[in-house]
């Protein structure tokens, strides 16, 4: 399994991710996120975790384009998640430029949604998330949507699944889905955008129990 912890903003959470052999850890560049993190702190992050087995992910939200090719090119990222509205071409003229893997949220509340995949084709990797409200965030609302959507779901790509995923149901995951990988945010937190290592290690130690 997969794991990746998204909106991380200190090298010892990092280090609390490593320990726990996390795959990927999120650095997430949207202003209205409780998880934002600034370009001089995530590139702190990212001197720290180079050549340390956990990979950082660039987190965007209908940025443009531009922003988005700096951030890659400025922090040498190797894979990238987008959260917005983004499309396929948009996926392609970042490709253009980078040798970087993408992975492309899609936000799901019924089976129909599922549907919307098709319109990725160049996304290395799928990401299903609990679909939010006008008034909500893009992500870590702290709500799942209904996993039975995803009995016998597959795909041709490698898939997370999102979407407040916590201690407490983690493992229910394994009864409806077979994913590649879980992203994990509010989940781990002691307040917004506040990771707690206790929380984290308990999750894991759950999750492998």
């Amino acid at each position: 399994m997969l794991f990746k912890i998204c909106g991380l903003k200190s090298i010892k959470t990092i280090k609390c991710c490593i320990k726990n052999k996390a795959n990927f850890y999120g650095l997430v560049f949207h202003k209205k996120s409780s998880r934002d993190i600034s370009f001089s702190k995530a590139l702190n992050l990212v001197n720290f975790s180079r050549n340390r087995n956990i990979n950082p992910v660039g987190v965007f939200v209908d940025k443009e384009i531009n922003f988005v090719n700096s951030m890659i090119d400025s922090l040498k990222l190797d894979y990238v998640q987008l959260h917005g509205n983004e499309n396929n071409k948009y996926i392609l003229d970042i490709k253009k430029n980078f040798n970087i893997k993408i992975i492309k949220s899609i936000s799901v509340s019924s089976i129909k949604d599922l549907g919307k995949i098709e319109e990725y084709k160049e996304s290395d990797f799928i990401l299903l998330d609990y679909k939010p409200k006008i008034e909500e965030q893009p992500g870590g609302n702290s709500k799942t949507f209904d996993w039975k959507i995803l009995n016998n779901f597959k795909i041709n790509k490698p898939w997370f699944i999102s979407g407040g995923i916590n201690e407490s149901n983690i493992r229910k995951i394994k009864k409806y889905a077979n994913p590649d990988g879980i992203d994990l945010s509010s989940g781990v937190e002691e307040l917004p955008g506040i990771k707690s290592d206790v929380m984290i290690n308990s999750l894991f130690k759950t999750y492998y129990g």
